[in-house]
């Protein structure tokens, strides 16, 4: 009786001390939480660096800051006040400067024109978190809330395209029931995207890419000649300067509204949303085939083929652009 008393005691001096600390773990009350960071933006950078020359704070007229809860954005407002108002989403590594031929067009046409850098890129905060469509969705929704719009029309390029899909399906109420998708992405398949741009969404990848050493390496590479291209320009100085560029791009690639957007679709097709699809046949970067795959989803669409045409349709084309955005928004049926 003893030995069997003796051997119990010597369990519960085992036991006893690991059950007090799985009981205080459970009930400890949960720590305080912690505020996402963010990454600095174009702004951060010296004022002889290249970027301020090629895109500045005041590139497009009306522009501001505001402050949201994972950092800071960027937009700007041109145009009468009393046009029909229109919202325009960059795509997935070029600012909005990339809307500099269309945007104008739009205000001198009487739109009112709210043009904006997603997070991560241009002048608005990276912040550290998964970049998936819902960031970008939320993102616009506190902007046109901050502007005092209560709806807009939308016309968006390349994954902006699938930011203003998975934001009307999301928002309805927020949209006119008029989309422009330009070269729209949603819909990818993994085998449409390059090889680089795989890589580059590896999380590995895209903790070297995002690190000091490595954006040191792009600096020295870049110290040369600029390029004669001003938007490759600011792509690589971007992805040189800022630590969150890297990481919003890998992230978006990775995570964001380049995929498996067919609910959101759905969603458009079931709400009689009309949408304009304007794609290049010569597009490499998301093909002119998905132009169909949408057209199967969304019935009330109207597709406007540019022959050759490739991916930055903003840039090679800003007149047909232009034109045809304010043909499709500019009517009331």
């Amino acid at each position: 009786m003893t030995g069997n008393a003796t051997k119990y005691l010597s369990l519960s001096l085992i036991a006893l001390p690991s059950l007090f600390f799985v009981l205080r773990f459970l009930a400890s009350f949960p720590l305080p939480p912690v505020p996402v960071p963010a990454y600095p933006s174009l702004a951060s950078l010296p004022r002889d660096a290249r970027s301020w020359t090629i895109y500045p704070e005041d590139f497009y007229e009306g522009g501001s800051y505001v402050s949201f809860p994972v950092g800071r954005v960027r937009y700007w407002v041109l145009g009468p006040e009393n046009g029909k108002k229109i919202v325009l989403i960059h795509g997935l590594s070029v600012p909005a400067i990339v809307w500099k031929d269309v945007a104008p067009q739009l205000a001198a046409k009487g739109f009112r024109v709210l043009v904006y850098d997603l997070y991560g890129r241009g002048y608005s905060d990276a912040p550290s978190t998964p970049y998936h469509a819902s960031l970008y969705t939320v993102q616009l929704a506190l902007l046109m809330q901050h502007v005092r719009w209560d709806n807009a029309h939308i016309a968006a390029l390349s994954m902006g395209g699938g930011i203003a899909t998975a934001f009307a399906a999301c928002f309805p109420h927020l949209t006119t029931g008029k989309i422009a998708l330009i070269a729209s992405t949603g819909l990818l398949e993994a085998s449409d995207l390059s090889r680089t741009s795989k890589l580059m969404s590896l999380p590995l990848v895209q903790y070297v890419t995002s690190s000091a050493p490595f954006r040191r390496v792009l600096q020295k590479l870049g110290a040369g000649d600029p390029s004669p291209n001003p938007l490759h320009e600011i792509v690589q100085i971007q992805s040189a300067y800022l630590p969150g560029y890297n990481y919003a791009i890998a992230s978006s690639l990775r995570d964001g509204p380049l995929r498996g957007l067919r609910p959101s679709f759905a969603e458009l097709a079931s709400r009689n949303t009309k949408l304009l699809l304007i794609w290049g046949t010569a597009d490499n970067t998301v093909p002119y085939r998905y132009a169909a795959h949408i057209q199967a989803l969304v019935p009330n669409t109207t597709l406007l083929t540019v022959e050759d045409g490739s991916h930055d349709l903003t840039v090679s084309h800003p007149d047909l652009v232009s034109s045809a955005l304010v043909n499709f928004f500019g009517t009331s049926k």
